[in-house]
């Protein structure tokens, strides 16, 4: 049996009294994208919070086969757990040179790979190339998010986790960079992305998990939800 890229079992967080995420078991395969999908407050962006550590939990986590449950943030990013957060999280008084070179500071190499990884970057969001020398605050929504994206893969990511990428875009900006992700995926880069915009997540997606206060309610292929309908019916559980 293939080991598991991503290996959940019975992750759990809480704000305060809040049990914002009930024990939750899920996995991510090599090379595989998945959608966690479910309504505001389900606990989505706590479950990617409880992976990286930054809301710590009772609970299994296993990348690779490792238990890395007792490992703190940074050295979840060194193995290669890299999150793009709700809101990027950018430096906003910093060019985009200045962000995307922060963003493979601790990912070793040489200065030849990394200059191969921003060439990258460059090639998936040809827009940050042109901007360069500006400042991230002076930029779109949509560039900002291709500015966090690029930034997290200049950190040579095994796993990218992102918390809504498609938030407060527009509609051809959000398909746009959700089908770079897409092409992430095919190049066999292992993705969870959490998201609202439900079609274009499951269009890109291999499975599907759907939360509901705090906990899983489904677990399917992302072909078996055709409608909102479909999902609506989870989202009640």
């Amino acid at each position: 049996m293939t080991t598991p890229l991503l290996e959940i079992r019975d992750l759990s967080a809480r704000y305060g009294h809040v049990h914002a995420l009930k024990p939750t078991s899920i996995t991510v395969a090599e090379g595989e994208l998945v959608t966690v999908l479910g309504p505001n407050g389900a606990g989505k962006s706590t479950l990617l919070r409880a992976v990286t550590r930054l809301t710590p939990g009772p609970g299994t986590i296993l990348f690779q086969g490792q238990d890395v449950s007792a490992l703190p943030t940074h050295r979840l990013s060194e193995l290669g757990i890299i999150m793009v957060q709700e809101g990027r999280g950018l430096f906003s008084e910093m060019t985009v040179r200045e962000n995307l070179i922060l963003g493979g500071y601790n990912a070793g190499g040489d200065a030849g790979e990394l200059s191969a990884r921003m060439e990258r970057v460059f090639t998936l969001f040809p827009r940050l190339k042109e901007r360069l020398d500006q400042t991230a605050s002076l930029m779109s929504g949509g560039e900002q998010q291709m500015l966090a994206i690029g930034r997290a893969l200049m950190a040579g990511p095994k796993l990218l986790m992102l918390d809504e990428p498609s938030l407060g875009l527009a509609p051809r900006v959000a398909a746009e960079i959700l089908e770079t992700l897409g092409e992430l995926n095919r190049e066999g880069l292992g993705i969870l992305l959490v998201e609202q915009k439900a079609p274009l997540a499951l269009r890109l997606a291999q499975r599907v998990y759907v939360l509901s206060l705090g906990r899983v309610v489904a677990e399917l292929p992302s072909h078996e939800i055709k409608s909102h309908h479909d999902l609506a019916r989870y989202y009640l559980h």
